[in-house]
This record gives C-alpha cells, structure tokens and sequence, in this order.
C-alpha cells in the first residue's frame, strides 16, 4: 500500500528523492526516527507514552485489517475463531481435522512485540489467553510471514491484510467474515511517524499527499479504510 503511495508521490513530485524501504515493523521504525538515522517511519500500532516522550508525531492514515491466510494446499478458506485458536495452539496439527487436505498444519507467527499479533490478542476472540503452540515458526517482518505461506505447503500465518494477498493465498474468512466485511473483528491503524521540529517541506509534501483524495483512493484499492485526520 505505501509503496503505490509512493509511486503516486513520485509522480507527482518528480524532483523529490522518495525510497519506501521493506518494513522493519512498527518498533524498527520507532526507533529509526527516534535517533535520527530516518526522517519518517511508518507504525502500525498507537504510539506508548514513553515513545511520544520521544517527541514523536503520530498521524494515522488508513485502518487495515488483520488478515489470516494460508498455502492453498490447505483447502481451507474460512474458519471459526474457535477453530483458529485450536489451530495457533498445536490442538490441530492435520488440515483433514478441518476438512482440508491430509497435510501437516505448519504455523507461521510473529514476534510477541509486533503490532498485528498486540492487535490480534486485543481484537481476536480466544487469542488473549492463547498460548501459541511451541511448533510454530516466528516471522520477522510481514514480507517474511507471507513468503512463509506461499512456499510452504500446509503453512498458515497472518499480517495486514492487502488485495494483492488474494494472488496466491488464501485469506480465510472468520466466523463466516471476510477481512474486508464489517463484521470482521481485527484490524490495524497504519499511521506515519515523525520527530517534532524536523517536519521539512518534502515531508510535509509527502504527509498532505498520504492523506490526499488521490491516496485514498490508491488505500480502498488495496482494501484498506482511509483515515482523515
């Protein structure tokens, strides 16, 4: 989604120099902006209290929901949030328990500190108690989490979900809803982030066109939920 933003940025601001860098997650960020090695950061959750001591600037620019998918070998597209729980807590190890094929579950999280996993304990009924079973592999960033599910048969793992996921993947419905429904119960705030008194005109010029008519537009395209601050 950032980097369509950026292309769109780019081509409206050719002689500004722009780079969207693959993700670092939210804490990456933080702590990028924090010491000064990045002018702007991208986060994906609310900011915590010793953080805006920092002098951050937190502006929230789309709504995006945490979304579920899985290698299509599985041959499983939706689940109960009950099932889910099963599944994430090793009592499901076999996709034919669900209907799916006979092929091992594989299960693909991410670190206890990332944003979507802080939203999904919050959001997702069963999971703030949940213990994760020990037979799970921890993915680092959201491109590693859905590379993880697309090269591994009988994978399931979850992130922000984005339209481009549906190439490939399945991204399961819950509770009969998929992630753009809304009744689905877990997304994410995507916001930008910045240290007071550094603001310039080429991050102002990219903060007025993140929330421009024209991003929102490039954010309900990828199935994201533009926010107006």
């Amino acid at each position: 989604m950032l980097q369509e933003i950026g292309a769109g940025f780019a081509e409206k601001y050719s002689d500004i120099d722009l780079e969207i860098p693959p993700s670092i997650g939210s804490g990456g960020g933080i702590a990028a902006v924090s010491s000064g090695t990045e002018r702007l950061g991208r986060v994906a959750r609310p900011l915590k209290d010793s953080e805006v001591e920092y002098g951050l600037v937190y502006l929230p620019i789309a709504k995006i929901p945490s979304a579920i998918f899985t290698h299509p070998s599985t041959g499983v597209k939706a689940l109960t949030s009950e099932e889910l729980v099963r599944l994430y807590s090793g009592d499901i190890t076999n996709w034919s328990e669900l209907g799916g094929a006979d092929l091992r579950v594989r299960l693909v999280r991410r670190e206890d500190a990332d944003s979507t996993l802080q939203v999904m304990k919050a959001t997702m009924p069963g999971w703030s108690e949940m213990e994760f079973s020990p037979r799970t592999k921890t993915a680092l960033t959201t491109q590693d989490a859905i590379s993880s599910a697309r090269d591994v048969e009988g994978a399931i793992a979850f992130g922000p979900y984005s339209k481009p996921l549906e190439d490939g993947l399945n991204v399961v419905k819950i509770d009969g809803h998929h992630p753009t429904d809304p009744g689905y119960p877990s997304s994410v705030i995507l916001a930008l982030i910045y240290k007071e008194g550094t603001l310039d005109e080429e991050m102002k010029a990219f903060i007025d066109y993140a929330q421009s008519d024209q991003a929102h537009t490039l954010i309900s395209n990828y199935g994201g939920v533009p926010v107006s601050n």
